[in-house]
């Protein structure tokens, strides 16, 4: 069984390859995968965590896990609050074919999901774009939306705001136009393409100051007790989503639901209808949504490209 590091998940999947795979998979699904399980686990000290796990499979082809923490009380202690590891089997005959750092595959597999649908969702002269957060994922998020769309201005925003300002540096040291962004709400009415990747539970983002016709697209809040905007976010645009089933789960979903604001027939397509041509923006005005939950197929498209040699 071959193991797989950090760095070579990300050599091996370089943002147009894996952007490519992905919207190959969401123009014509292959891969079978069940709603994704997640466990609550109590801590000694008071609290809990998650643990998901999120199975999928190409028939005859690759069989693959994910297994994921979530321990939301480690930003405090400067640790990582997601970890992962995925293994993947040979769909012919069950061999383990690879044990891959799931950090960097989950990483990268979300910019790039967020990525492509930002370029069917977003308009086509975007030209700010505004990434909120400093986590794994938020890491790498300007450089796969940076992938589809020249931007002119790259804005980074995070409650810490020394993390923000390192990584709008290393970004900027990367050739990227990007700049630390110290006020929130300046920044989202600058912005024609806003993307958040955080672990908070408590809104930050105002529908309000959100600019017309600009695109938002939603990482974070994978659970029902967290969010990331507020109802209005949510009700003054059209609502897209990687996959149905789990994004009402999702707490910027099932908060203007269980509001009474929202409801699961109010979505407006999944990735596949937008990518197929089904569904979409209809006016460069309009506002859109995108809630990304993480989808297991996801995982195995870039697993399957993380193994090759």
């Amino acid at each position: 069984m071959h193991l797989i590091g950090h760095q070579t998940v990300a050599d091996r999947l370089p943002w147009p390859r894996l952007i490519e795979a992905l919207r190959e998979e969401f123009a014509a699904p292959r891969i079978d995968a069940p709603p994704r399980q997640v466990l609550t686990i109590p801590l000694p000290g008071g609290g809990t965590a998650s643990l998901l796990m999120m199975p999928a499979w190409e028939g005859g082809k690759a069989i693959g896990l994910k297994a994921v923490t979530f321990f939301p009380d480690n930003a405090a202690r400067e640790k990582a609050t997601i970890n992962a590891g995925y293994l993947m089997f040979d769909g012919a005959d069950g061999r383990a074919l690879a044990a891959i750092d799931g950090d960097a595959l989950t990483a990268r597999r979300t910019a790039a999901t967020s990525a492509l649908a930002a370029d069917f969702l977003a308009r086509r002269d975007a030209a700010v774009l505004l990434v909120c957060g400093t986590g794994q994922v938020a890491s790498v998020l300007a450089e796969a939306h940076a992938s589809v769309r020249p931007y002119r201005e790259i804005l980074i925003w995070g409650r810490d705001a020394e993390k923000a300002r390192a990584r709008a540096g290393a970004l900027a040291d990367r050739g990227l136009p990007a700049r630390f962004c110290d006020d929130l709400e300046a920044g989202c009415r600058r912005a024609d393409v806003v993307s958040t990747a955080t672990a908070a539970t408590v809104p930050f983002l105002r529908g309000e100051w959100l600019a017309e016709g600009s695109h938002l697209d939603l990482i974070g809040a994978f659970k029902a007790d967290m969010r990331e905007c507020d109802t209005a976010a949510i009700t003054q645009g059209r609502v897209f989503v990687d996959g149905r089933d789990g994004a009402m789960l999702s707490g910027d979903l099932a908060g203007p639901a269980a509001e009474g604001a929202f409801r699961a027939e109010a979505i407006a397509g999944d990735l596949s209808e937008v990518i197929q041509g089904r569904a979409g923006r209809r006016s460069e005005a309009e506002r859109t949504v995108f809630k990304s939950v993480g989808l297991a197929s996801e995982d195995l498209v870039a697993a399957m490209l993380a193994a090759q040699p």
